[in-house]
C-alpha cells in the first residue's frame, strides 16, 4: 500500500482531471445506448472502483465504452425489458472471467504496433472533431459518440459544419477560454511554479467555465446557457431517492435465448476493445509496464457482473480517460480508484453543482487530450520508420474515423499482415550472378507465393551456367517450389547447366532435391 499512497498527490490530482473527462462521457454514452443516465454513472464508478482494484494495469481506467453503445442499443431494444439486459450484462461478465482463465488474453499481443499507434491518433482526431460542435455550443449529438454516422442523421463532418451554423455566442466564448487556458496550463512557466503544476488545469478550466456562465445568469440572462448546454446529472433528494436509481437483473429472463446471445456478443466485443485499450495503455505509460492481459479479463469480468447487478451499462477499458490519466501524471492504480470514488462522492452529494457545469468547457478538455493523442510528431515518427509502418498507421486512423473502432483495427491488421507478407516475399528468394556464374539463395521461408518469381530466374538460365542453388539459411520451403527447382534440375543437363545444392542437414531439406545429373558430388 505505501507504494501507492507514495504517488497520492500525482494521483489525487490525475484522477480530477479523469473525473472530468468520465462525467459526461458516462452521460452521454447511457443517452445514446437508450438507457437510464443513472446506468452511465454507476458504470463509470464500478469501472474505477472494482476493475480498478483488480486489474494488473497501474494506468488502465475502464468505463461505459462508445464502441458498445450500438450493441447496448440493439440489445435493449430486442430484449424490450431492462433488468433483462442487465442480466445479459452479469452473464456477459461470467463469459470474460472464462476467457481469463482459459488465458485468451494473448489475442493483444498479435495486434500491430502500428495499429495501436493509429488507433491512438484516430481517437484523438475524433474527440477534436466530435468535441468540435460542443465547444461552441451545438449540443444535437450525444457526448461520447465515436461512431461517423450519428443517430442524428448526421455524420461526423457534417455536424462540425452545422455547430459553425449554430454557434452558442457564450458556449463559444466558454469554449475558446478553456481552450487558451488549457495551453497556459502546459507552458512551462506554470509547470515551473510548485504551487501550480499540482492544480490540474481541466479543473481551473472547468471551474472558470462555470463562474463565467454564472457571472452571464447574474448580469445578462439572456446570455447564459441553457440547461441542455450543462452537465445533467440525475439529482437524488434523499437517500430512499438514491437508491431508487439503482435497477437489479430478473434472473427469471435466464429461460430467454437472446439474453445468452446478447450475454457473449457484449463479452466478445468489450474483451476485444478492452485487450486493444491495455496494449494502447502500455504504449503510453512513461514506465512502460506490462500489463497481464489474462489478468485484465478476470477483472473486467467481475466488474461487468458488478456492474450488471446493481444497474450499470457493460464495461470495458477506454483510451480516452486512460490517455487522460497518464498526460494528468497519474503514476499508479490508485488514480483510478480515486476517480471512481469521487464520481460516485459527487454525484450523491453535489449533483446540483455539477449540474452547473458547461459542456464546452468539457468539450475543451477533450479536445485537448484528443490533441495529445495525434500530434503531427507522431505522424512524422511513423512516416521516417518507412511504408511497411506508415502505411497500416493510416490506414488504421482512416478505417476507424469511417467506420467504428474494431472495423478500423481489422482493417489495419489486414494491411498490416499484407506489407509483412510482402516483405517476407520480397526477401526469401535472392538472385545474383557474375557472367555465367548464378547464386539463387532461399532464406527465411518461401511459401507457394515464391514459386513464380523461381520459376522465371531458373528458366532465365543461359545455357552452359553454373548454377548454385543455396538452401542452407531457409527454415521452410514450400512443396510448390521444391518441384519447381527439382524441375530444373532434371533438365538443367539439356542446357549444359551445371548445377550444385546447398542445404543443411539439420533441416533436414537435403533429401527432397533430385541430384542433378551433371553436379559434382
Amino acid at each position: 500500500m505505501n507504494k501507492y499512497l507514495k504517488h497520492a498527490g500525482a494521483d489525487v490530482s490525475a484522477s480530477i482531471v479523469v473525473l472530468l473527462v468520465a462525467l459526461p462521457l458516462c452521460l452521454g454514452i447511457a443517452l445514446g445506448s437508450g438507457a437510464p443516465l443513472f446506468s452511465g454513472i454507476i458504470a463509470g464508478v464500478v469501472g474505477g472502483i472494482v476493475i480498478g482494484a483488480l486489474s494488473g494495469s497501474q494506468l488502465s481506467v475502464s468505463g461505459p465504452a462508445a464502441g458498445l453503445t450500438v450493441i447496448v442499443a440493439t440489445a435493449i431494444t430486442k430484449l424490450q425489458v431492462y433488468e433483462a439486459f442487465l442480466l445479459a450484462v452479469v452473464l456477459a461478465g461470467l463469459f470474460q472471467l472464462i476467457f481469463g482463465f482459459i488465458k485468451a488474453g494473448v489475442i493483444g499481443d498479435y495486434v500491430p504496433n502500428s495499429v495501436i499507434k493509429g488507433m491512438l491518433a484516430a481517437i484523438g482526431l475524433i474527440l477534436i472533431m466530435k468535441q468540435f460542435p460542443h465547444l461552441v455550443g451545438y449540443d444535437a449529438d450525444f457526448e461520447g459518440d465515436e461512431s461517423f454516422l450519428q443517430p442524428d442523421h448526421e455524420n461526423t463532418f457534417t455536424a462540425m459544419f452545422s455547430a459553425v451554423k449554430y454557434i452558442t455566442p457564450t458556449a463559444l466564448i466558454i469554449g475558446s477560454v478553456s481552450i487558451v487556458l488549457l495551453m497556459v496550463w502546459e507552458s512551462k512557466f506554470i509547470k515551473s511554479k510548485k504551487s501550480l503544476k499540482l492544480v490540474p488545469g481541466p479543473l481551473v478550466v472547468v471551474l472558470i467555465g462555470t463562474i463565467l456562465n454564472e457571472y452571464f445568469k447574474a448580469s445578462q440572462p439572456a446570455y447564459a446557457l441553457d440547461s441542455k448546454h450543462l452537465v445533467t446529472l440525475p439529482v437524488a433528494t434523499d437517500v430512499s431517492s438514491f437508491v431508487s436509481f439503482l435497477t437489479f437483473p430478473d434472473i427469471a429472463f435466464l429461460k430467454n435465448p437472446d439474453v445468452w446471445v446478447s450475454g457473449i456478443t457484449i463479452a466478445i466485443v468489450a474483451s476485444l476493445e478492452t485487450l486493444l485499450a491495455i496494449e494502447a495503455a502500455d504504449k503510453l505509460d512513461p514506465l512502460k509496464r506490462v500489463t497481464p492481459t489474462n489478468r485484465e479479463l478476470k477483472a473486467q469480468g467481475v466488474g461487468n457482473m458488478v456492474s450488471g447487478l446493481i444497474g450499470g451499462l457493460p464495461l470495458t477499458s477506454v483510451v480516452v480517460r486512460t490517455s487522460a490519466n497518464i498526460s494528468s501524471g497519474a503514476k499508479s492504480k490508485m488514480s483510478t480508484i480515486f476517480h471512481g470514488t469521487m464520481l460516485m462522492l459527487c454525484v450523491m452529494f453535489i449533483p446540483t453543482i455539477l449540474n452547473k457545469i458547461p459542456l464546452s468547457s468539457l468539450a475543451a478538455v477533450l479536445i485537448f487530450t484528443g490533441y495529445k493523442l495525434a500530434k503531427v510528431s507522431l505522424f512524422k515518427e511513423f512516416y521516417r520508420k518507412g511504408w511497411d509502418q506508415f502505411v497500416p498507421f493510416v490506414v488504421t486512423i482512416v478505417a476507424i474515423l469511417f467506420t467504428d473502432l474494431l472495423v478500423g483495427i481489422m482493417i489495419g491488421i489486414g494491411v498490416g499482415l499484407f506489407y509483412l507478407i510482402r516483405s517476407n516475399f520480397r526477401s526469401a528468394v535472392m538472385v545474383v550472378n557474375d557472367d555465367n556464374n548464378y547464386l539463387i539463395r532461399f532464406r527465411k521461408d518461401v511459401s507457394f507465393l515464391n514459386k513464380p518469381i523461381v520459376k522465371k530466374k531458373l528458366e532465365d538460365v543461359p545455357h552452359n551456367a553454373n548454377v548454385i542453388i543455396d538452401a542452407t539459411r531457409a527454415d521452410f520451403i514450400d512443396k510448390d517450389v521444391i518441384e519447381e527447382v527439382n524441375n530444373f534440375l532434371c533438365h538443367a543437363h539439356l542446357k549444359k547447366i551445371k548445377v550444385e545444392i546447398k542445404t543443411s542437414q539439420s533441416k533436414s531439406m537435403h533429401n527432397l532435391f533430385v541430384i542433378p545429373q551433371t553436379s559434382e558430388k
